[in-house]
């Protein structure tokens, strides 16, 4: 099948398998006598195996440790499991810094007005270079410090 037909019964994008074979994650497809790619049931296979992955978050170069580990029959599911749970210990590590942004928002919202007036202590906050853990507002944005 060539790339359109191969992109559309994967779910990866014909740029996107491309950018997978330049990279080396996938193989090169074969080409036919007049040069198009020409894709395989299995090669389909593999690329829904690097949609899925990248549907849960996994980075190109984990995915090509992953398909190193599929490939390899003779492999331990231990060493499969480590990098899944590396992978999990960076999610929860972005989903906690995604929770810190929006408590400090949450913070920077309730201390906004929200009202003709041109004072802003969320854009006074932005403008600072204060660390993160100093939520205070300066006294000139509206709010008590």
């Amino acid at each position: 099948m060539n790339i359109g037909e191969a992109a559309k019964a994967s779910g990866v994008s014909a740029k996107m398998i491309r950018y997978y074979e330049q990279t080396g994650l996938i193989p090169k497809a074969d080409r036919t006598a007049s040069g198009y790619r020409d894709y395989s049931d299995t090669d389909v296979h593999m690329l829904r195996f690097v949609r899925r992955a990248r549907d849960l978050g996994f980075q190109v170069a984990e995915i090509g440790d992953l398909l190193g580990l599929w490939r390899d029959e003779t492999r331990h599911s231990s060493e499969v499991k480590r990098l899944a749970q590396g992978h999990v210990a960076d999610l929860e590590k972005k989903i906690a810094g995604l929770q810190d942004m929006a408590n400090t928002l949450n913070v920077l919202i309730k201390s906004c007005r929200g009202d003709s007036r041109p004072q802003c202590p969320i854009l006074q906050r932005l403008e600072t270079d204060r660390d993160d853990e100093d939520l205070s507002i300066h006294p000139r944005a509206g709010a008590i410090a």
